[in-house]
């Protein structure tokens, strides 16, 4: 175990979630963009209409500001920010997928050098050797997509990899395909929102006009796509997570659920007005409000992927309070519920002063914040006024105050399938009552 990452009334894991989901709009739209582009400029050249190149200028720019900026900064923001709150979490990915990793840097790079080739070749070279950059560029930013979604996709079902350890047991394990090709369908909605706020501050009408038609008719079949796909995606979730988000195990589910479902139609809805009702009605507030709405559609859809992993971070291994769940025999990992159990989780702890560690029962409030920090802290804040699920308010409302009943209260824990259970000895929950007593107290 390593030592807490503690984020006072928000929770380490909530800023995680903020930060990974601001990161797809920029990175998706890195994704679906050039092909968009492509597409255009490949009419452009076929049809000899060389004003198009204004608006291709304009979007590819957009792009390297945007999502080579932004994205970039909120990637590495997520590796940070998970590295310190699920440092066992991380390691577990790295150490089974640093290969698929290592790859995805490689065609990360290709992107890199691809647009910039990209935009500053504009007029400077023959016009199918520029057409070329784009498809490799293309190419590469959906191949990174085809590696990333095969690690995001395990942590939530981890399928035969839990017996074998193999690379690609885990990697194309069930809900792979259909969460590759909603992506897909989203990348493409994403890329034909941000052309037509692009398209808004064009000066020529009729590529305007042609421009918006166009990304709309793309915006519709990736949103379409996406609907679809996420369709499959909910029916092929496993059983544990069907029951947390069907089932109304987690009620806030349903309502991010509803939040993604609108955010989409309204997005879809806006493609057909803008694209072939009123397509000069869209501006730069238009398209401004158009974003926070699909920002809003992602952060419930990414709320919702989060939440039906509960209470592992990596399925059928680790637990989000960092411990691990069962035995892993192809890895030689074993599970640390049992040796928890019996040895104790503050003995475990080599960062724990020895006065607390080797006699919790004498310190047991800084003993029992320590075993709460470690086991609760990443989706409950321990303010009364936190943000995120408030511990002592949540504590008040089971009417116990006294350090014996919250004691026993953590041995049921088992019972709730979206929560870690309580891991340690006696001593530890003793020490853990008390200080859930003083928070209420």
């Amino acid at each position: 175990m390593y030592p807490f990452f503690e984020l006072p009334s928000f929770t380490s894991g909530m800023l995680i979630a903020l930060i990974a989901s601001f990161h797809i709009l920029p990175s998706h739209l890195a994704t679906g963009a050039f092909w968009f582009t492509v597409s255009v400029e490949r009419d452009a050249i076929r049809r000899n209409r060389p004003e198009l190149l204004d608006f291709l200028k304009k979007y590819t720019l957009f792009i390297l500001l945007f999502c080579f900026v932004s994205g970039s900064l909120t990637g590495v923001g997520i590796w940070f920010s998970s590295t310190v709150a699920s440092p066992r979490g991380i390691s577990g990915l790295i150490h089974n997928y640093v290969w698929g990793w290592a790859t995805e840097w490689v065609f990360f790079i290709i992107e890199i050098v691809t647009i910039y080739t990209y935009y500053y070749t504009f007029g400077k070279i023959d016009s199918r050797t520029h057409l070329r950059i784009g498809w490799i560029y293309a190419w590469a930013a959906w191949i990174s997509m085809i590696i990333i979604t095969g690690i995001l996709s395990f942590m939530l079902s981890s399928g035969k990899w839990v017996e074998t350890g193999g690379f690609f047991d885990g990697f194309f394990n069930r809900t792979y395909w259909p969460q590759l090709f909603m992506r897909t369908g989203l990348m493409f909605g994403i890329a034909g929102l941000y052309a037509i706020i692009v398209a808004s501050r064009l000066d020529n009408q009729d590529v305007r006009k042609w421009i918006t038609r166009k990304a709309a008719i793309w915006g519709i079949g990736g949103m379409a796509a996406a609907g679809f796909f996420c369709t499959w995606y909910l029916f092929s979730l496993p059983e544990a997570a069907k029951a947390l988000l069907f089932e109304g195990t987690l009620p806030y589910l349903k309502k991010l659920g509803t939040v993604a479902i609108g955010s989409l139609a309204i997005v879809t809805t806006s493609f057909i007005i803008f694209g072939f009702v009123s397509p000069w009605r869209v501006n730069t507030v238009t398209g401004t409000i158009l974003v926070l709405v699909l920002f809003a559609g992602i952060g419930a859809a990414e709320g919702i992927r989060e939440g039906i992993r509960r209470p592992y971070v990596i399925d059928n291994y680790l637990y989000s309070n960092q411990i691990v769940a069962h035995d892993l025999p192809a890895k030689k990992v074993t599970a640390e519920t049992v040796r928890f159990g019996t040895e104790g989780f503050l003995k475990n702890l080599f960062f724990v002063p020895d006065q607390i560690k080797d006699a919790p029962g004498v310190h047991p409030v800084e003993a029992g914040r320590i075993v709460i920090l470690l086991q609760c802290g990443n989706c409950h804040a321990l303010e009364r006024a936190g943000i995120i699920r408030p511990l002592p308010v949540l504590i008040s409302r089971l009417g116990m105050s006294s350090p014996e009943e919250l004691a026993d209260f953590l041995l049921a824990l088992e019972s709730y399938p979206y929560m870690p259970p309580f891991v340690g000895t006696d001593e530890d929950r003793l020490a853990a009552g008390a200080y859930l007593a003083s928070l209420v107290r």
